[in-house]
């Protein structure tokens, strides 16, 4: 046996169950469907949200795509492209792609959630990117397009946080054109960046 470090599919063991006792967390069952297979191009999976949405489904951040991995239940496509969702045995089901060309890249540590809403930065395209009910937004373009695209760039590291007393996502950067670091501040209900840090 050799470790392999698979950067685009997901593996998962068996099922646990508090009330009846049930924990089988350390088995892999191999005859078993246990791995979710995710298109290579979309990059690397970078991070996971788990619980998402009134449905519980499993959000999958990769370098170039952001999925929507159906838990529980499956997607059945009609004749006509449309589909139709359905309970199911699988522990994964249909790996649906939000529209839009935008990804974490390599910053997992830019998001951060609240509720139904998730935040973080797409450094390699230059934006930061509110998921939400209604899909993925560009919320650097609410007055600071350029800001971003300049500076995302110049760091490695590029930390999000959400501060629920404020209702305010932070983005700190270690690096900015202007030689010092900055974190700045965006406010959902303004729908704007209120202030640097």
């Amino acid at each position: 046996y050799k470790q392999e470090r698979r950067k685009y599919s997901l593996i998962y063991s068996g099922i646990y169950n508090s009330t009846s006792g049930v924990n089988s967390l350390n088995q892999f069952v191999a005859a078993e469907k246990i791995t979710k297979e995710i298109n290579p191009t979309y990059g690397s999976i970078q991070k996971l949200k788990a619980g998402w949405g009134a449905g519980g489904d499993l959000i999958a951040l990769c370098e170039d795509r952001i999925l929507k991995i159906l838990a529980n239940k499956d997607a059945l496509f009609n004749a006509d492209g449309n589909s139709n969702v359905t309970a199911t045995d699988k522990v994964l089901g249909t790996a649906t792609p939000y529209s839009g060309e935008y990804g974490i890249s390599t910053n997992p540590e830019s998001f951060a959630s609240e509720s139904y809403r998730a935040y973080f930065s797409d450094k390699v395209r230059g934006s930061v990117m509110r998921l939400s009910r209604d899909g993925l937004t560009a919320i650097s373009e609410a007055g600071m397009k350029d800001w971003f695209r300049d500076n995302l760039k110049l760091n490695e590291r590029i930390v999000g946080s959400y501060d629920d007393k404020k209702d305010e996502y932070n983005l700190s950067l270690p690096i900015t054109d202007d030689g010092g670091n900055r974190s700045v501040t965006y406010k959902e209900n303004v729908k704007g960046w209120v202030s640097f840090k």
